[in-house]
């Protein structure tokens, strides 16, 4: 498959950086208490061993506690349509079929999180099954079992919770820093100097956050672009996600909900999706071509493709989990195009990415 080496390498290279910088990070840290390098050096090494087992063994544990799915049963499997194709199409891609859940939340939406592949979950919102046809649906199941085929679940599971220890250690630091007062006038240099210790923790703390999190947004935009093409392969009919992105974005525009601390696991982001639709709509009167109130398809359409070319929308990007909708729905339709043409096949499935 054309390509893939480079998700592949993108995914190898992102493990790499994020343990390295987030290793030096808790180095930096013990060395700056003043722990010695002997000690410090094998406590940072089992540190991060634990945080990724952990992050490794608890992650789906936690995923399906906080979306509070059902998994089907087999007689479920059998009479629901979208779970009979999700089984043919797992077959079509020479994968073990994913145990299918169901999430009861109104929002269009899915997901798959796991150890391994043989022990995937795939879960659909019930507002996806709602308000998504038949064939938008069958569009995000192909999504979803290309995340399953490139195995990238797995290392989204464990490199998620790096930035976030990464941040969880800058609050803590900084409210510690803050609140610590000056003592009696024999201790009040020695407390001056343990705040400023505190401050810099926190500083480094939080410049560690950014970085990492940087390395981990990268990696799960670009894992979207090649579930995307995936799907376009398994299905045959890009068309089918093109709509589904569409629908899947407006919905969760409404949701009043908050996003989901997993949200990188998704096929859509709720914070992207709101922050896609307002940006729109606060120049709905210039996007709105024939002045006739509504945007059509083709004025939603060059609205989006504007909004995801400024600067502004350029910058927020690097800290999105998800490419803007309209970056996602151009490659599906140059992908359509190859194979209207005839030029497509398997071994140019990403190669428009």
């Amino acid at each position: 498959m054309a390509r893939l080496v480079q998700l592949k390498l993108s995914m190898t290279i992102a493990i790499l950086l994020v343990t390295t910088i987030f290793s030096a990070f808790l180095l930096a840290l013990l060395i700056l208490f003043r722990l010695p390098l002997i000690i410090s050096i094998p406590f940072t090494l089992f540190a991060i061993i634990i945080f990724i087992m952990l992050q490794y063994l608890i992650g789906p544990a936690i995923v399906r506690w906080s979306t509070k799915l059902r998994y089907l049963t087999p007689e479920e499997i059998s009479q629901l349509e979208w779970a009979s194709n999700a089984e043919k199409m797992a077959q079509k891609s020479g994968i073990s079929t994913p145990k299918l859940a169901i999430v009861p939340d109104p929002t269009p939406n899915a997901f798959v999180f796991g150890r391994t592949t043989r022990g995937a979950t795939l879960a659909v919102h019930e507002g996806l099954l709602k308000q998504l046809n038949k064939e938008e649906v069958r569009g995000v199941i192909g999504h979803e079992l290309g995340h399953i085929k490139h195995k990238d679940f797995v290392v989204m599971t464990v490199l998620s919770s790096l930035p976030l220890i990464a941040y969880l250690i800058a609050q803590l630091t900084f409210r510690a820093a803050l609140y610590t007062d000056g003592g009696d006038k024999e201790e009040a240099g020695a407390r001056i100097a343990f705040k400023a210790l505190l401050a810099a923790a926190a500083a480094i703390s939080f410049i560690v956050y950014i970085v990492t999190l940087l390395c981990v947004m990268r990696l799960s935009r670009l894992r979207e672009h090649y579930a995307d093409a995936y799907s376009a392969y398994v299905t045959g009919a890009p068309r089918q996600l093109e709509s589904a992105l569409t629908k899947i974005t407006y919905g969760l525009s409404l949701s009043p909900k908050p996003p989901h601390g997993a949200r990188t696991l998704y096929i859509g982001d709720p914070a992207l999706a709101k922050q896609e639709c307002r940006g729109i709509l606060r120049r709905k009167e210039e996007y709105d071509l024939d002045k006739d109130g509504v945007l059509d398809e083709r004025e939603l359409e060059l609205a989006m493709e504007r909004e995801a070319k400024t600067k502004w929308t350029t910058v927020n990007m690097w800290f999105a989990t998800h490419p803007a909708t309209y970056q996602r729905v151009l490659v599906l339709r140059e992908i359509e195009k190859e194979m209207t043409s005839g030029q497509y096949s398997s071994s140019r499935m990403y190669i428009r990415i």
